[in-house]
């Protein structure tokens, strides 16, 4: 029996030793996983660039960031220990963040300042709670970022914005005024023609009243009235009336045009900036392809369907815009074709007004469809476009609420749709 006892008594020993071992090897275990998250959250804390605070359920700093160290201008191990509070210029403030942190048991936002060297730095501050295994409240982690720094950031992307919108306008102006180079031409030769009238009236006049002024002469002389129906039978001034009155109305016609010129121009030169306003889209479609055609030559037949009248909401200026590159477009693709024929179509749908541009040419590849609205493409030879016509019509019938795209179903030829807001002021037709 002795024997047998001591053999139980080794067994149960060498039981218990390997138990002792395998916990030792667990232990050493654990601590090579403890050690190695140690040093994992060590770097995490001297890489962060945001600062960062473990604190305490009292208030008390158990770990910081090495980012919130250089800013204090102190040591990690120094700022350990330390109350969270003293690291910023409103202890009470944070007290109370801290407090709602801890009575939500959710994350609070706060903004506060942090007493940093040589001067202080607002930080937009992250405190959510932290809990033990059981779950109950062990302490904050505080995470914050420079408000000073965020502030920067939206400034600057503010400053980006603003140039974005600046180039958007000088590219359409740049535009705009890109077609109305391709128009001088036509405005020359429309203002030429009236203004020739005029001035070959005026010379007419000049030449009647040379006439009226001799008669006129020999009658205040007392010539008789037989020598007056003479005089007026040689300098012929009852056909010079009746030509004299023709020479008015025909300088009045010609001056009434340049007007409407001028006025079509003015119309067509609007710079379309500031708010929207109501306007007809019926006429400033008539007068940019108008003006458009003006300036081609060969024979192009205009034709309009639809609405005479049709009020939209926007800028006629930049409309005009859409209409002057979509008609360009139009004419260059049917430059040369015989039977060459543009239609401009306006109707509502609802409350959007559409006008639909339409030509009889070759239409548009299947394959280039998707892109024609792309920056900078174009189909045309080098130095005959820019390729930003359609991506800035685009982009202008987006900022007005409405869409400019290819006809969905069009048998021949290219069609382009353009939607905008209709409007509902009084007065609209």
């Amino acid at each position: 029996m002795g024997d047998q006892a001591w053999a139980d008594v080794i067994r149960a020993m060498d039981r218990t030793y390997a138990e002792l071992v395998h916990y030792q090897e667990k232990l050493e275990a654990q601590n090579a996983e403890l050690e190695s998250m140690r040093g994992f959250l060590e770097s995490v804390f001297g890489s962060v660039s945001d600062i960062l605070l473990v604190v305490s359920r009292s208030g008390t700093v158990e770990q910081v960031s090495q980012s919130l160290a250089d800013r204090m201008q102190q040591d990690m191990s120094a700022l350990r220990g330390a109350r969270a509070s003293g690291l910023f210029c409103d202890a009470a403030g944070l007290s109370a963040a801290l407090e709602d942190c801890r009575s939500s048991r959710a994350p609070v936002t706060v903004e506060l300042e942090l007493a940093a060297t040589p001067d202080p730095m607002p930080y937009e501050l992250v405190i959510s709670p932290r809990c033990d295994e059981r779950g109950r409240m062990a302490g904050y982690v505080l995470a914050g970022r420079s408000v000073g720094e965020l502030r920067h950031a939206y400034q600057a992307l503010e400053r980006s914005h603003h140039e974005l919108k600046a180039m958007q306008s000088q590219m359409v102006r740049n535009e705009k005024l890109a077609s109305l180079g391709r128009l001088l031409a036509g405005v020359a030769h429309e203002l030429n023609n009236p203004i020739s009238f005029v001035y070959a009236n005026a010379h007419a006049l000049e030449r009647y009243a040379t006439k009226f002024e001799t008669y006129f002469d020999r009658v205040t002389a007392g010539a008789s009235r037989s020598d007056l129906i003479a005089l007026r039978g040689e300098l012929r001034l009852d056909r010079d009336l009746r030509n004299m009155r023709e020479a008015i109305h025909g300088a009045r016609d010609g001056a009434e045009r340049v007007r409407d010129i001028v006025a079509d121009l003015r119309r067509l030169s609007a710079g379309g900036d500031g708010e929207m306003t109501s306007f007809d889209l019926v006429e400033v479609a008539r007068v940019a392809a108008d003006w458009v055609k003006r300036g081609r030559a060969g024979g192009v037949t205009l034709r309009r369907e639809g609405c005479e009248s049709l009020m939209v909401i926007g800028r006629a200026g930049h409309i005009q815009q859409v209409v002057m590159n979509l008609v360009q477009n139009a004419l260059d693709v049917l430059d040369g074709q015989p039977d060459a024929a543009l239609c401009l179509r306006h109707f509502t749908e609802g409350d959007v007004a559409v006008l639909e541009v339409s030509d009889n040419g070759p239409g548009i590849a299947p394959d280039l469809q998707a892109t024609i609205f792309d920056p900078f493409f174009t189909t045309k030879p080098v130095g005959q476009g820019t390729g930003l016509g359609l991506s800035i019509s685009h982009k202008i019938a987006e900022e007005h609420g409405g869409t400019l795209r290819l006809c969905p179903e069009q048998a021949g030829g290219a069609c382009f749709r353009l939607e905008l807001p209709v409007s509902h002021a009084k007065g609209a037709a």
